[in-house]
């Protein structure tokens, strides 16, 4: 386990080697046995104090316990990784291997303010903690859900339960998407299929409660104990372990608030064998691997959440990696990010497809850690070849970036140029635009949808999110208008208005009846109903891509502000919004001369004011 001792030790306190023989707390056993007190003094003056790094009056000795793991390039069950001597750092629990590297991490800490340890272990046992097993942890809280962390927590490929803090707003956005599903079903049956920490999961089941029957999975031995130990803290209750030990402190008349399943299998299993209303998939790294056992099961009319992570193959860094994990031909452009969802949505739609199901998406976010799609599952073989119509080639200037998606037809067209509203090829030899894709081509939010996850978000406090889902609802109307509650109102007429968005959307999206089986009992007339309604709830299709105003600025010249830009291209006739792919950039329907023409019209020189002035000074020079 991970030794807290050679965190907090100090050089002068030696009073616990005694009498008797005593092992290294810092070193295995099988490394170092047992010994009397001068020769394991020796050892540790030797080996582990001799190389300290003292920081605020705390020397960290170097660790040789196996915290640390190099992992082989074979599989985990093959082989062992190789253990490497390494330091804890105090603020931030993570284990560095050098002394020199130790040292700069420290200075960043300093130079950030930041010099408070982290960690929350036992006092009573330096190196020894009784929750886990001799692992020193930290205890973190958010969403009002305690959560156990490792020291080495932030670097997954060193430790098994990785806890990312740049991902709250990932697990806040799919929180207020299953929350607008569980007011049309319930109970409703979730998946947390890669739980690490099971953080996700056991902030469903603590704010949704009996809504929802959460299962939280993980492949992992440590990360399953580790659920399990979060799930005590937070007083749920693990199915099939009732007799569980309870917390410290917690008597009898504590009673669970919440029950969650934990269940220790891969996550292709789990969603072969059982279905689910909403599955949520966020592995390290791409989902690709898990997106056919994903639509396997999943019932009619429920969500899919996919999370990819794999910034290096979806932001156009590792061409190669994206033509082998998503059959997509991409070069960097400036609309990247929105590139990416369109990558990641292609794929989800075919998988769906094999499956003989539709997808309608509800919300796409690309954002810098992540990119985060939610998708509604249709089922039946119209609804698969309607969702695989809308996975078209994307045509793309080199020269001006300007793009089109390519007319649907099994045709060959002599030229494909003609489809560009650029001149560039006409006006410059050899070829000067490439085809990108397949991507999506469909709707990228659902308007009701994400109204919906609004009024969850201020139901339930997630004050972070709410500037995101706000610019996502604009951005799904492609209006710069604001026609929901903004954060200047009171709480009192916050609730009032999200009364009555609930109501007015509850008969937009209907609840659909399911047996205990889990099966639906609708016919094929209500299925169709429902469809309608939720095309009806679909706004009107918002432009494709968006335009960056710093990308096409005119040399010499000063544009406008972005608002005001805006208001400019509303008042040309243009439908327009921001975006949140690109805080500079402005989604339109305009193409690239239009917008440009805009910008030029109310753009001012950047030296206009110079040539007055001297004018002007000649002038008082002639009258004198």
């Amino acid at each position: 386990g991970i030794c807290i001792f050679c965190v907090y030790y100090n050089h002068q306190q030696t009073s616990w080697i005694g009498t008797g023989r005593k092992s290294c707390p810092l070193c295995p056993e099988e490394k170092f046995k047992a010994c009397y007190s001068h020769k394991l003094r020796r050892h540790l003056q030797n080996l582990h104090w001799k190389v300290y790094v003292e920081f605020e009056g705390q020397r960290m000795c170097i660790c040789h316990l196996p915290c640390r793991q190099l992992k082989s390039s074979l599989g985990s069950d093959q082989a062992q990784g190789r253990l490497v001597a390494h330091y804890h750092c105090v603020v931030c629990s993570v284990t560095i291997a050098r002394k020199t590297d130790m040292i700069s991490h420290l200075k960043r800490h300093i130079n950030k303010g930041e010099t408070e340890a982290s960690y929350s272990g036992s006092s009573d046992v330096p190196f020894e903690d009784p929750v886990l097993g001799g692992q020193a942890y930290e205890i973190m809280k958010e969403l009002g859900t305690n959560v156990q962390l490792l020291p080495n927590h932030t670097t997954p490929q060193k430790t098994d339960t990785y806890f990312s803090r740049k991902m709250k707003t990932n697990r806040q956005l799919v929180f207020c998407s299953l929350a607008v599903l569980a007011e049309d079903r319930n109970p409703l049956e979730c998946l947390d299929a890669f739980g690490a920490t099971g953080i996700m999961g056991l902030q469903w089941a603590k704010h949704l409660r009996n809504s929802v029957k959460v299962t939280i999975n993980d492949i992992n031995e440590a990360c399953v104990k580790m659920i399990k130990e979060n799930c005590h803290l937070n007083h749920i209750r693990v199915e099939g372990n009732r007799t569980g030990r309870q917390l410290d402190g917690a008597g009898d008349a504590d009673s669970p608030i919440a029950s969650v399943e934990v269940v220790k299998m891969d996550a292709n299993v789990i969603m072969h064998l059982r279905p689910f209303d909403y599955i949520h998939l966020d592995p390290f790294g791409t989902a690709v691997n898990y997106l056919d056992a994903a639509f396997r099961n999943v019932r009619n009319l429920g969500i899919v959440s996919v999370t990819s992570t794999d910034a290096g193959s979806l932001y156009s860094k590792s061409l190669n990696v994206t033509l082998r994990h998503y059959g997509c031909q991409i070069v960097r452009t400036e609309y990247y990010r929105e590139l990416a969802a369109r990558m990641v949505l292609a794929s989800v739609a075919r998988a769906a497809a094999r499956c003989n199901k539709g997808v309608e998406v509800l919300l796409a976010v690309a954002l810098e850690h992540f990119v985060l799609v939610v998708v509604r599952v249709l089922r039946g073989p119209t609804q698969a070849d309607e969702s695989a119509k809308k996975l078209r080639q994307l045509l793309h200037c080199q020269w001006c970036e300007e793009r089109v998606f390519l007319k649907p037809g099994s045709m060959v067209e002599e030229n494909l140029y003609r489809q560009l509203p650029c001149q560039c090829h006409g006006s410059m030899p050899g070829k000067t635009a490439v085809e990108i894709g397949p991507l999506w081509a469909g709707p990228l939010f659902n308007t009701g949808f994400l109204r919906r996850m609004l009024v969850a978000a201020v139901q339930h406090n997630m004050e972070d999110i709410q500037p995101l889902v706000k610019t996502l609802i604009c951005e799904a109307d492609c209006t710069t208008l604001k026609p929901f509650p903004v954060p200047g109102y009171s709480a009192l007429s916050n609730q009032v208005e999200c009364g009555v968005v609930i109501k007015t959307l509850q008969k937009v999206e209907e609840a659909d009846t399911s047996d205990q089986s889990g099966k639906r009992k609708t016919t094929g007339e209500e299925s169709g109903n429902v469809l309608k309604k939720i095309k009806a709830d679909t706004s009107l299709e918002h432009p494709a891509f968006y335009y960056s105003i710093h990308r096409h600025s005119i040399r010499g010249m000063n544009m406008p502000k972005l608002n005001k830009f805006l208001q400019y291209l509303t008042e040309a006739g243009f439908r327009v919004s921001r975006t949140h792919f690109d805080p500079t950039g402005a989604r339109t329907d305009a193409t690239l001369a239009q917008f440009k023409e805009v910008l030029t019209k109310y753009s001012v020189p950047t030296y206009s004011s110079a040539p007055q002035s001297s004018a002007a000074g000649s002038d008082r020079r002639q009258t004198l």
